[in-house]
């Protein structure tokens, strides 16, 4: 079995769902000090999160860090998958069991790349480092790398080049990068009525009749046209809840869940105002409370570490790859203000989050030497510190 693919199976078997860690990151710190790195644990509040490094001890120094989470979803049930869930199970050519693509076989790669790099070149110039969180696939994601991010700025840390190895590819390994994402905006509102009988409207006020044309203006605004990297930016309403449960009963208020996910033709406060304004105009009793967990960012054309990764995609995979600023959200978005180039590449996602998650064995062995040209065609440039 190889490194990696060892690598994967063990952090597969550990049932590290949010925020439980189960291990992984000790496992890794070990792994990765025995390599010559400087670990460093920070934990906040449930969340484990590792931070190692290697190279010059100066933060004036150029890093490239790579980015990635050891948390997975809930399995659901397990009779539904084919093979135990936290049982990595080889067949067909996969590896399966949660998290093998979202993202412990990118996690693992990252290590393996990271080993045989810095056991090449043990003096190698820059700084090279790797963050790992156990609270990425959570709801609020406030003490992971959001946490960590905060840390760093207090004691002066910088990143300069990050390589997030979320699972972003389609079909095949290295056709697909992504060179930024859109932000996420959420608001949970809550239009009020007054409860009554179905039998006298006249008493009541229907909270549901009464958000109706407001949500119909709401879905069929144009917030933006999008530009040359972004669609443009869309409403949605995940969650609408009114009433009793009683069929007679008129409700008293309605609950929505709504969500934006812009980009940057727009600005998130210029969202939540417009949004007011509608619910205003259409005179609701309501309260809404925002949150922001991520504004949109982009690695422009012609940076260096967006050019770098498109070049190992030729070189190492064949294909020219499709630039994209699609897909949800990741812990990209917490590194990029810090006035880092993010790029996200990793296996291919049709599985993440399903019944019988798996990844191809061939890509699996195949990324680490992805990681480790990126590492390698970045901290040999000539102009390296230029290149920041």
């Amino acid at each position: 079995m190889s490194a990696v693919l060892d690598l994967a199976c063990d952090l597969i078997r550990r049932r590290s769902v949010t925020p439980e860690d189960a291990g992984c990151l000790r496992l890794i710190g070990e792994r990765l000090q025995q390599a010559g790195f400087r670990i460093e644990h920070l934990r906040y509040g449930e969340v484990d999160n590792l931070w190692a490094v290697h190279g010059g001890h100066a933060t004036s120094e150029p890093t490239l860090a790579f980015l990635g989470h050891i948390d997975v979803v809930p399995s659901g049930p397990e009779e539904a998958w084919q093979s135990p869930p936290f049982e990595p199970t080889i067949r067909d050519g996969h590896l399966y069991g949660r998290g093998a693509a979202d993202m412990k076989g990118g996690v693992a790669a990252m290590v393996v790349a990271l080993e045989q790099f810095v056991a090449a070149q043990p003096e190698h110039r820059g700084r090279i480092a790797l963050l790992l969180t156990s609270d990425e696939e959570g709801p609020t994601n406030l003490d992971g790398v959001r946490k960590v991010v905060e840390h760093f700025r207090a004691t002066g840390e910088r990143i300069d080049w990050c390589v997030v190895g979320e699972p972003s590819a389609k079909e095949r390994l290295g056709d697909l990068i992504r060179v930024g994402r859109r932000g996420s905006l959420s608001g949970t509102l809550v239009v009020h009525g007054v409860q009554g009988h179905v039998a006298y409207p006249e008493k009541a006020l229907n909270p549901i009749h009464a958000f109706a044309p407001a949500l119909a203006e709401l879905a069929a605004e144009r917030w933006d046209e999008g530009n040359d990297d972004f669609p443009p930016t869309s409403f949605q309403v995940s969650n609408l809840n009114a009433g009793t449960g009683a069929g007679n009963v008129i409700p008293g208020e309605l609950k929505a869940l709504i969500n934006f996910r812009y980009c940057t033709a727009s600005r998130a406060e210029d969202l939540r105002e417009r949004t007011e304004t509608i619910l205003h105009r259409h005179g609701l009793d309501f309260a809404l409370a925002w949150n922001l967990s991520g504004a949109p960012f982009l690695t422009v054309p012609g940076g260096v570490l967006r050019q770098t990764v498109i070049d190992v995609c030729r070189d190492l995979c064949g294909i020219d790859p499709e630039q994209s600023t699609g897909g949800g959200t990741s812990d990209g978005r917490f590194i990029a203000p810090m006035g880092a180039e993010v790029v996200e590449i990793g296996p291919v996602n049709a599985t993440i989050h399903k019944v019988d998650e798996c990844v191809a064995v061939e890509d699996l062995e195949r990324l680490p030497a992805i990681y480790r040209a990126i590492c390698e065609r970045l901290l040999q440039r000539e102009d390296l510190r230029q290149a920041r």
